[in-house]
């Protein structure tokens, strides 16, 4: 891989990808599609290895051009997602709610006093850079600052602000917005979904890239409640865009196979030296052809 359109290719035909973490549970690495090869060692120089360079780049680029959501989805990492799973992932976890619906958060107890009046800043004012965000709220000693991360965290896990740039020049900084003002469109696709399609739509979209995996896996994977697990399989069943294997070790544990065989948009699933545990292929499956 070598080029963003061949990455924004790449994180289309998975569905979503870290950059550099290893997800044990067959969630694609784009920095192993870069390097072309599974378990990539990280370099002793990482500054001057050029798969590192080439990932670190890409992961900034593709987010900026709107192209894929980049943003702390699975387990407090940050993904790539292709911005139709996206839409999925805004229908699962803010369904129908809107930005302003974070006083309604705040007012049911869902919603840190601090996470609200970033709310509230960014409300007044967006784009803001994190120094100017951090002075509107009060918040520049070095003493807050791990309050300051901790409700910037909750608010992007919440899907209510998104980083839209890394900026390194005079000094680095990142640039915060509204979600919804970044990218309206999944946004408002994902407040139209139903929870079951949304649900339906990860587990496909997830399948076709990992392959296989069970009904157990899935729901740890995607962070779903078992019955909506259950429920989204039967109906890609139903359909032929998967095919759920007998098993001997119940029903949580039968393999759940994608119709896609591993093969979309030019993405093909490599087993290596082994499938791994029932249901992961190993991490390093996604080359590009």
């Amino acid at each position: 891989m070598r080029s963003a359109r061949a990455a924004r290719d790449f994180v289309e035909s998975v569905g979503f990808c870290s950059t550099f973490h290893r997800f044990p549970d067959g969630v694609a690495c784009l920095w192993e599609a870069v390097v072309g090869r599974e378990r990539p060692r990280w370099p002793r120089r990482s500054h001057h290895d050029a798969g590192v360079g080439l990932t670190w780049r890409l992961k900034d680029e593709l987010p900026a051009g709107r192209h894929v959501y980049y943003g702390k989805l699975l387990r407090g990492r940050p993904l790539l997602v292709a911005l139709d799973v996206f839409a999925a992932f805004y229908a699962l976890v803010r369904g129908r709610q809107r930005a302003r619906d974070y006083l309604a958060e705040y007012a049911a107890g869902r919603l840190s006093a601090t996470a609200k009046r970033l709310m509230d800043s960014l409300m007044r004012e967006r784009p803001q850079y994190t120094r100017s965000l951090r002075a509107d709220t009060f918040m520049l000693e070095p003493g807050r600052t791990r309050e300051f991360e901790r409700a910037m965290a909750e608010l992007q896990q919440g899907l209510w602000i998104v980083k839209t740039e890394e900026r390194y020049e005079p000094t680095f900084s990142y640039r915060w917005d509204l979600l919804e003002r970044w990218l309206p469109e999944p946004v408002g696709e994902g407040r139209r979904l139903s929870r079951a399609a949304a649900a339906e739509r990860l587990v496909d979209r997830y399948l076709g890239g990992a392959v296989h995996s069970t009904a157990a896996k899935l729901a740890r994977v995607l962070a779903l409640p078992p019955r909506e697990v259950d429920a989204a399989v039967a109906r890609l069943a139903a359909r032929g865009r998967v095919a759920v294997e007998a098993s001997s070790a119940g029903a949580r544990q039968r393999v759940i196979v994608s119709a896609d065989g591993g093969t979309r948009g030019g993405v093909r699933a490599v087993t290596g030296g082994g499938a791994g545990e029932a249901g992961r292929p190993p991490c390093g499956r996604h080359r590009l052809r």
